[in-house]
């Protein structure tokens, strides 16, 4: 037997990560005692912030949950927080949970009617720039009635089945085997000539992968039910669908036209790792491969593509309407898509969960330094200074002051805190309700818009950036911020500059 029990140990401790990621976390829990103890509770609370972070940052190095959870479990067990507050956070954001954990799994039973609708845009539409734009025009009208994190599973969907098909056949040819089971997260069987081709097809799947994900938070901040942290600020303002979507348009509306002149020149221009073609042998691969598809679909086939468009066709409607918790109309699809199309033993279903769930973990997690923030009060001097300013500014300054925290944060978080201040502040009469409503506005759109920055901000953006698609196609969280600059600094002026004619 070979080596100590201690060398086993540090093996195992968070498994194959690099032996400078696993001595950061212990640094990071073996120092927040004793900054607690030399430096107080604030001081280490925003240091725990910074930690974590740096875990999200890292996230293809180690998923967040082990690391994010052992900061937040010695979070409660040091008294940063306790588990009460924890428990409040989550019942306050059961809604969101509920959409991770129901919303997304009922796609998954929907991805054979998505993998096919995105398969006949890509093979019909050549020319990249008016594919990325209708990649990200579609993000944006999804996501207006879905939520970002559903629109970002189609794509994730949809793209790792357009990979897997050139993967597999680059790999073995066309007449491969078809009971061998390919493994495509590996390039060992890829034939020399198809590597050069490969890393083309990764960079024209990153870019419109990217183009979708921002065109989400174009229509996520349009809607009541773009976004989770939208359907906060409504309830608290008392706002419809149609109220929400009139009071954020003014801002809403010439930001989603910036940002798809934006998808314009930066394809045009080939910026910030946008412009990649498809190549011509894969396109002809994928083509192929559509076509023998659509030879092999029988009646039943045909059938079970009708019901998932069917549920589609429910999941909008009932979204559009808020029939019920976004969670529950995601439950409700996956009754209907299983029983309707034969998916009936526990295994099968259970493999809808594989995705959802451990984002769903790492949300509550996520809650536990919320509840380090809330207990002490962390935001709160940001909060009072920017209510003393004059009332003409304040608009502009919860927009900047959203936008820098959700970048570094997470933006439902970031409006939570920000809502429950001026509407505690209203309620006190500081504040007349035309002005609640201005804060209210320059919140969403806040929160939205600049936190398109860093996948922190964009729940969606962590979510594509720790799916099974972000290592096949190379998508690291540098090359995503990378990617994302030019949304930001547009999405970011465009947005302050409506804010402050409007507002």
């Amino acid at each position: 037997m070979k080596g100590t029990y201690s060398q086993a140990f540090v093996r195992n401790f968070l498994g194959n990560s690099p032996m400078w990621y696993k001595q950061a976390i212990i640094a990071f829990l073996v120092i927040n005692p004793i900054l607690l103890l030399v430096v107080g509770p604030v001081a280490t609370g925003w240091i725990l912030i910074f930690e974590f972070i740096f875990t999200l940052a890292m996230a293809l190095k180690c998923y967040p949950l082990q690391p994010g959870g052992l900061l937040a479990i010695e979070a409660l067990v040091i008294g940063l927080t306790n588990p009460h507050t924890l428990l409040h956070e989550v019942e306050q954001n059961l809604p969101v949970i509920l959409l991770l954990m129901f919303m997304v799994a009922g796609i998954y039973f929907l991805k054979g009617m998505l993998l096919y609708v995105f398969t006949k845009i890509l093979l019909n539409v050549r020319d990249k720039i008016k594919l990325s734009l209708l990649f990200s025009f579609m993000g944006a009208v999804l996501s207006a009635f879905l939520d970002a994190l559903t629109v970002t599973a189609v794509l994730i969907s949809a793209g790792v089945g357009f990979y897997a098909v050139y993967h597999k056949v680059a790999s073995h040819g066309h007449d491969h085997d078809k009971n061998h089971k390919h493994d495509h997260s590996t390039d060992d069987h890829l034939h020399d000539d198809h590597r050069k081709e490969l890393d083309d097809f990764r960079a024209f799947l990153r870019s419109l992968l990217m183009h979708g994900a921002v065109g989400t938070a174009l229509g996520g901040v349009a809607t009541l039910v773009g976004e989770p942290q939208n359907l906060l600020i409504g309830a608290k303002m008392g706002w419809n669908f149609v109220d929400f979507f009139v009071k954020v348009a003014p801002i809403s509306i010439p930001v989603l036209i910036c940002g798809l002149l934006t998808v314009v020149v930066v394809e045009k221009k080939k910026l910030f790792g946008y412009g990649a073609q498809i190549p011509e042998n894969v396109f002809n691969i994928l083509k192929h491969f559509d076509e023998q598809q659509e030879a092999k679909l029988t009646k039943r086939d045909r059938a079970q593509l009708y019901v998932q468009f069917f549920c589609a066709a429910v999941l909008v409607i009932g979204l559009a309407f808020h029939l019920a918790e976004v969670g529950f109309i995601g439950l409700a699809v996956i009754i209907l898509a299983t029983s309707f199309n034969g998916v009936t033993e526990e295994h099968q279903i259970g493999k809808a969960f594989e995705e959802a769930l451990p984002f769903t973990a790492l949300l509550v997690v996520f809650f536990a330094v919320v509840s380090v923030i809330h207990d002490q009060h962390l935001f709160q001097p940001i909060i009072e200074s920017v209510l003393a300013m004059d009332l003409g500014v304040q608009p502009a300054m919860f927009f900047i002051a959203n936008g820098i925290l959700s970048a570094i944060s997470d933006n439902v978080f970031v409006a939570t805190v920000y809502i429950n201040e001026v509407a505690a502040a209203h309620a006190a009469g500081s504040i007349t309700r035309e002005h609640f409503e201005s804060l209210a506005i320059a919140i969403n759109t806040g929160t939205n818009l600049p936190s398109v920055a860093t996948p922190n901000g964009q729940a969606a953006f962590l979510f594509l950036l720790t799916s099974a698609i972000a290592p096949l196609v190379r998508l690291s969280y540098m090359r995503m911020v990378v990617m994302a600059l030019p949304y930001t600094i547009v999405l970011s002026v465009v947005g302050l500059l409506a804010v402050m004619a409007f507002v």
